[in-house]
């Protein structure tokens, strides 16, 4: 459940109303708020802004000070603003329509749709509607974390590593308005995340198929997509970037054909590649080459933007379609019901690790940013466990 937090003004101010509920401190301007039974709850900062008064309720005299010291800084530099009262989720369903990333590459429709759902299942159902975002701080967001680490409340157990996802657009978000001059603090600045001891299990096993498995799906998948499934399975490519590609892309003549990948199709969209790592091409072997040739011969649309696996209209694959459809039968008639379209990467990682491939190779391959990602990703694929002996005598 949400952390509530009283974020309403203090029901009578110096001099007018119920003086009985703000009690005078040592700090001019800061006073003791008082409940119904005579205790402390809180403390209001008074000052000035734009020639009126204002007040602020804190739940700690330290922080009244404090709030009461930076706005008499800012008023003797000309620099006190009026503070922003727009709601916390208010705010983060605002940000994530308008943000455009920091990056040179900008931010990927995709990542919105993400943030979006985020923020929906998460924030949501924890922050009260009427927290102002200038009221949120650490305190609430460590809180907010230890909530998503909590079994009981989630149903099951977040990772760290998701954990670390669901706050990134609330992390974000906060980084734009103290960019933008909404608020003096980034409360997630500093924020520690989650760092737990890694239950056995929680890290999803990479299965790939065998060789026997592989080949058995390759041959008995239906003509029309033998040379998609062939391309999946020895150039190591993700399916989004399979169903994307043009016949521009495929580059069949010569004596070293390969496969260039430059765009990919996720929920839709056509996006370039995540990173420059993704920009790559990949050797194809003869063979395959050859079905390929094969194919794009056939295809009714020889124009050389055309995609190279059209459906029967002319669109993209839905890749979610041609897995239940083709890959999913052909998968649990293999012994291999749990693969998935990303099994066929995953076993061409394998095999290449199996027969020595140089890991920079690989990774260069994969599109991945370091051939340090790739061997974390893939170590557990390496053949054998111990290093073989060394003669430094011959």
């Amino acid at each position: 459940m949400s952390v509530s937090q009283d974020t309403s003004a203090p029901a009578a101010g110096p001099g007018c109303g119920d003086k009985r509920r703000l009690v005078k401190t040592k700090t001019p301007g800061v006073f003791k708020r008082l409940g119904t039974e005579g205790g402390v709850i809180g403390y209001v900062c008074v000052f000035r802004s734009a020639g009126r008064q204002r007040k602020r309720s804190v739940r700690t005299y330290e922080e009244a000070k404090r709030i009461k010291r930076e706005s008499e800084t800012d008023r003797d530099r000309g620099e006190l603003q009026e503070r922003t009262t727009v709601p916390f989720l208010r705010y983060l369903d605002e940000w994530v329509e308008r943000y455009r990333g920091q990056g040179r590459r900008g931010f990927r429709e995709n990542t919105r749709d993400e943030y979006r759902r985020l923020i929906r299942i998460y924030a949501r159902p924890y922050f009260s509607g009427r927290l102002k975002l200038t009221e949120l701080t650490t305190y609430q967001l460590a809180r907010f974390l230890d909530w998503l680490a909590d079994e009981e409340e989630q149903g099951k157990r977040l990772s760290d590593h998701t954990i670390a996802n669901i706050s990134m657009p609330i992390r974000a978000a906060l980084a734009t308005a103290k960019r933008e001059g909404l608020i003096r603090h980034n409360p997630a600045q500093g924020l520690a995340l989650p760092q737990r001891e890694r239950v056995a299990g929680e890290q999803e096993e990479i299965k790939v198929f065998s060789r026997e498995q592989l080949v058995a799906i390759l041959v008995m998948t239906p003509e029309r997509h033998r040379p998609l499934f062939e391309l999946l399975a020895t150039c190591g490519l993700r399916i989004s970037e399979a169903v994307a590609l043009q016949r521009l892309h495929l580059q069949l003549d010569g004596p070293e054909p390969e496969v260039c990948i430059r765009r990919a199709i996720v929920r839709e969209r056509i996006e370039p590649p995540k990173s420059r790592h993704g920009r790559r091409e990949v050797r194809l072997p003869a063979a395959v080459a050859a079905s390929l040739r094969e194919h794009l011969a056939a295809q009714p649309d020889q124009d050389s933007t055309a995609l190279a696996f059209p459906n029967e209209a002319g669109c993209p694959l839905d890749p979610g379609n041609l897995r239940r459809r083709v890959l999913k039968p052909l998968a649990e008639e293999a012994g291999a019901p749990w693969a998935g379209f990303h099994t066929f990467r995953h076993t061409f990682a394998s095999l290449h690790l199996a027969q020595g491939t140089n890991l920079l190779q690989l990774s260069r391959a994969l599109g991945h940013h370091s051939p340090a990602f790739t061997l974390t990703r893939y170590t557990h694929l390496l053949p054998g466990d111990e290093a073989p002996v060394l003669d430094a005598w011959t």
